[in-house]
């Protein structure tokens, strides 16, 4: 029997977080994030809008905006524990986001996927116009946001 969606919800209340929980996946199950350090982690969530979806109460799943609430949002660190996915639950996560008035308000939202572009496109996203325009830094010595060898970082 597939558990009921009635009692899942999104919060953007970092009080409610299960940071056990998000430490746990992005530095052992994420391919962007292994190994990630638990003080890399904090202070991401810090720095940011923290989502929790929670099933009765018990977080199952996580992501995380960026943004300056006018101009640009980055969404990241989004994922939904094993056991509760193909419930379309990733779906209601990614919504909430896009629905909180800093991320709504933002002329650019921005993100990274290796493997669920799909899931993304149903949300509007789309690959980049102008690819041209953008630009990264990576700066060596910094946390790596996966070990040698492993996925590629996005």
């Amino acid at each position: 029997m597939t558990p009921s969606t009635d009692a899942i919800e999104v919060s953007s209340d970092p009080a409610r977080l299960d940071r056990h929980l998000v430490h746990r996946f992005l530095s052992r199950e994420s391919y962007w994030a292994l190994g990630v350090a638990r003080e890399t982690v904090e202070r991401a969530i810090e720095g940011s809008i923290p989502f929790g979806l929670y099933d009765h109460g018990a977080q199952v799943g996580f992501a995380r905006a960026v943004t300056d609430g006018t101009t640009f949002a980055w969404i990241a660190d989004v994922f939904v524990v094993g056991s509760h996915r193909g419930r379309g639950l990733g779906h209601r996560l990614v919504a909430a986001v896009l629905d909180h008035p800093e991320v709504r308000g933002s002329r650019n939202v921005l993100l990274a996927t290796a493997d669920a572009h799909e899931l993304y496109a149903r949300h509007g996203f789309a690959p980049l116009d102008r690819p041209d325009l953008y630009l990264q830094l990576r700066q060596p010595g910094r946390e790596p946001f996966a070990p040698a060898g492993g996925r590629p970082e996005v």
